[in-house]
């Protein structure tokens, strides 16, 4: 009788629990999406994000605009809903804080609140610093564009060590109250700050002998992994929440100098797959657990489906992927099958 109830608890616990899916979901992109507009236009289109309503929220470079259409730009921080229409638009310049001079990272929290980085002051190997102050702060708003709170100040960054400022931050994302913070271009660590007062907590550095070299994503998935992207070193390191070190996975081969960008779980409560946006115009499907490739899709181009330098990374609660693309200023939404 016992191994009978033993039994019939095993089944139905299985009978509970979804299923893994067996083979990788495929997605087709959806042309329609977004609606901008009529007559506005997109400067390099640096991030994506997605709220708990399944709103887009964008964030692209208006100055990248041609002189010619810049009073046609759009401004930074924009929302759509999930069909593609356009809701709002606001951020730039105000009073009370220092808005980025270089757009970078967008990341919606629970509750609706906009967080916004930018990237000025990053030069690559060999080019001459851009003008203007390092963007080395953080700054929340609500998802109505009213300012709410700064962390660090422009051209304050003192480094690696700094527990007030960030420099050139990529991307942020919140577990537990916690802002964990890719921080990314100017800096070599993931940062961590209490999410609600600013303060910070503590922070780390890559594994093993080779520093981040651009920091670019970071994400943590629901079993408390932070999973961070570093794009010039083709790498993806996974830490416990406290820095410890858990594994890695090399993306790309010898032929690229650079790939992770982006980052996206599948939105099953496992989250049973890791999206991985390639700034080689590609996304990558990797098993979340074990790290492995999958499936991989897309290629460089202008057309709907293809990828003019894919950035960054965003999922619905559909499983519906989004890509924000730098050269094409678009942001593209790819439909789950």
């Amino acid at each position: 009788m016992k191994k009978m109830l033993l039994f019939l608890g095993v089944a139905v616990a299985l009978a509970a629990s979804p299923r893994a899916q067996t083979t990788p979901p495929h997605f087709e992109v959806d042309p329609s999406f977004p609606q901008l507009p009529p007559g506005k236009v997109l400067g390099d289109m640096s991030s994506v994000a997605v709220d708990s309503k399944d709103h887009i929220w964008m964030i692209h470079r208006p100055a990248t605009v041609p002189a010619a259409q810049r009073a046609n730009a759009l401004l930074p921080v924009l929302e759509f809903d999930a069909s593609g229409k356009f809701i709002a638009g606001w951020g730039g310049p105000g009073s009370g804080f220092e808005w980025p001079k270089n757009e970078h990272g967008i990341y919606v929290d629970a509750n609706g609140d906009v967080w916004v980085s930018g990237n000025n002051g990053y030069a690559a190997p060999g080019a001459a610093p851009p003008p203007g102050k390092s963007d080395d702060m953080l700054l929340k708003f609500t998802g109505g564009g009213k300012f709410l709170m700064q962390i660090g100040h422009a051209g304050m960054s003192t480094g690696d060590a700094d527990r007030e400022n960030v420099k050139q931050a990529a991307d942020m994302t919140i577990f537990k109250n916690e802002l964990f913070v890719a921080d990314g271009y100017g800096n070599h660590r993931v940062a961590v700050f209490d999410a609600k007062s600013g303060q910070f907590k503590r922070s780390w550095g890559a594994n093993g002998g080779t520093p981040f070299n651009i920091a670019h994503a970071v994400k943590v998935s629901n079993d408390g992994l932070v999973y961070l992207a570093d794009r010039e070193n083709k790498r993806i390191q996974v830490f416990t929440t406290d820095g410890k070190f858990k594994q890695q996975v090399i993306i790309g081969g010898d032929a690229v100098t650079r790939s992770a960008a982006g980052l996206a779980f599948s939105p099953d409560r496992a989250q049973q797959y890791l999206y991985v946006a390639d700034i080689n115009n590609q996304i990558h499907i990797l098993d979340r657990q074990s790290l492995k490739v999958l499936a991989s899709f897309g290629k460089g181009g202008t057309a709907p489906g293809d990828f003019g330098t894919v950035h960054e990374l965003a999922a619905d609660s559909k499983g519906n992927l989004y890509t924000a693309e730098l050269r094409t200023h678009r942001v593209q939404k790819f439909v789950a099958r």
